[in-house]
C-alpha cells in the first residue's frame, strides 16, 4: 500500500514510519527542510516537499496514494487554522477521486475532558478544551466527505524512551531537578507507549472498513504522581515535587496546557475488539530511559 504521512518527521511519525515500513508500506511523507528529507530517507520513506500551512501546494499528491495519516500538530497559536486549511484542502480536493481513500485522523483524549472516575469510551460525549474544538469538527467533516474512508485514532499521552508525555518530569529527574507535576499528584492519565500507537494506525490500514472515533491506551489510568515518584527514583532524584495548576500553567504556556491536568480514565476496549491489536507494553515502568531526550515538534 502505497501511504502519505503528514507529521512524519515527528515523536510519533517517525516510530509510524519505521512500522510501516516493516509491513513492506510505501511511504512518502510531507517534508518542509532538507534536514527532514535526510531523517525521512533514512528512516525509509520518500519525502515530499511542501508546508504544512499551504497545502494547496501539496493536497493533489497525498490524495494519488491508498491512505493519508494525519498525525501533525504545530502547536502554535495558528494550530486550529493550519488543521482547518489542511482538512479543506483534503475534502475540496477528493471532488476529483474516482474511489475512496483511507483517510486516518488524529484526534486525542484530551477531546473527552475531564471524566473523573469514568473511564471514556467511544461513546462519550466530547468535551474538548477550547483550544482543540476545531478538532472535533475537523474529524467529523472527514468522517461526513463521502469520497474518504475515515477513521479517528484517538490516543492517550504518548510517551517513549526519550520522553513524549514524560518528558518534562524524566528531564528534570535525570538533570537533578525538582519533577513538576502538573494538576495533581492524584491526577490520572490515561497513556500509550509509541510503538504501541504506531501499530494500531498499520491495523487501520489493514481493515479500510473500519471508520469512526477508535480510542488507543494501553494503561486507562495512571497517576502523574506515580510516574514522577518512579523517575525519581530511577533517577535517584530526592528534590520534592514541585505542584503547578491549570490556571498557572495556562498563563505560562498558553491555553493547551491545561491539557495534562485533566483527570481522565479512557479506554481502548473497542480497538481491541475489532482489530487484532494488543499492546505490548502494559506497564510504563518497564520501560528501557534513555541517556538523553529530544522532543521535536511534529510538524517538522
Amino acid at each position: 500500500m502505497r501511504v502519505f504521512i503528514l507529521g512524519g518527521t515527528g515523536s510519533i511519525g517517525t516510530e509510524l514510519v519505521k512500522q510501516l515500513r516493516s509491513r513492506s508500506h510505501e511511504v512518502i511523507a510531507l517534508s518542509r527542510s532538507a534536514r527532514s528529507d535526510e531523517k525521512l530517507k533514512k528512516l525509509g520513506a520518500i519525502p515530499f516537499r511542501g508546508d504544512m500551512r499551504e497545502p494547496e501546494g501539496w493536497v493533489s499528491e497525498t490524495l494519488k496514494h491508498d491512505a493519508v495519516i494525519q498525525v501533525a500538530a504545530t502547536f502554535s497559536d495558528d494550530m486550529a487554522e493550519v488543521d482547518n486549511r489542511v482538512t479543506s484542502a483534503l475534502i475540496d480536493t477528493s471532488s476529483e477521486l474516482t474511489e475512496k481513500r483511507r483517510i486516518l485522523y488524529t484526534g486525542g483524549c484530551w477531546l473527552y475532558g475531564e471524566t473523573g472516575d469514568e473511564v471514556a469510551t467511544e461513546d462519550r460525549a466530547f468535551d474538548p478544551l477550547p483550544a482543540f474544538e476545531w478538532m472535533v469538527k475537523n474529524g467529523e467533516r472527514l468522517l461526513n466527505c463521502a469520497s474518504f474512508s475515515t477513521a479517528i485514532v484517538h490516543p492517550a499521552l504518548v510517551y517513549h524512551e526519550e520522553g513524549g508525555a514524560f518528558e518534562r518530569m524524566m528531564t528534570a529527574a535525570r538533570e537533578d531537578q525538582p519533577i513538576e507535576v502538573w494538576g495533581t499528584p492524584e491526577t490520572r492519565w490515561a497513556i500509550i507507549e509509541r510503538s504501541d500507537l504506531a501499530r494500531a494506525y498499520c491495523e487501520f490500514l489493514d481493515k479500510p472498513v473500519l471508520t469512526g472515533h477508535f480510542n488507543a491506551a494501553t494503561q486507562e489510568c495512571v497517576r502523574v504522581g506515580d510516574i514522577a515518584n518512579w523517575l525519581a527514583r530511577r533517577y535517584d532524584n530526592t528534590n520534592p515535587m514541585i505542584i503547578r495548576g491549570a490556571d498557572e500553567l495556562v498563563r505560562e504556556y498558553g491555553s493547551w496546557a491545561k491539557g495534562p491536568t485533566l483527570d481522565q480514565q479512557m479506554s481502548a476496549d473497542k480497538l481491541m475488539k475489532l482489530t487484532d491489536w494488543r499492546p505490548q507494553i502494559t506497564d510504563y515502568r518497564n520501560l528501557k530511559l534513555a541517556a538523553g531526550s529530544h522532543y521535536e515538534n511534529i510538524s517538522a
